[in-house]
C-alpha cells in the first residue's frame, strides 16, 4: 500500500497550513474551507477503518486460540 497513516497526518497539517494563510479571503477562503471539510470527513473514515483493522487484529490475537476462530474476510488484517 502506498499511503500510510503518517501520510494522512502530513496531509492534515498541510491543510491546516493552507487554512492559516492570512492572504486567503473571499471566494478562495470559502473554497479552502470546503476542501478542509472534505479532507476532514475522508480522514475520519480512514481513521475509523484503521481502528477497525486494529481491533480485528487484537481480537484475532486474543481469541483465535491457535487460529481456530474464523474471522470474516473483510475484517482480516494482512
Amino acid at each position: 500500500m502506498k499511503n500510510k497513516l503518517i501520510d494522512l497526518n502530513n496531509h492534515l497539517f498541510a491543510q491546516l497550513e493552507r487554512l492559516n494563510d492570512e492572504d486567503l479571503e473571499g471566494e478562495k477562503l470559502i473554497e479552502e474551507i470546503e476542501r478542509a471539510k472534505a479532507v476532514s470527513g475522508i480522514s475520519k473514515d480512514i481513521v475509523t477503518n484503521a481502528r477497525l483493522a486494529l481491533d480485528a487484529e487484537k481480537f484475532r490475537v486474543e481469541f483465535a486460540h491457535g487460529g481456530t476462530l474464523k474471522v470474516p474476510e473483510m475484517l482480516e488484517s494482512k
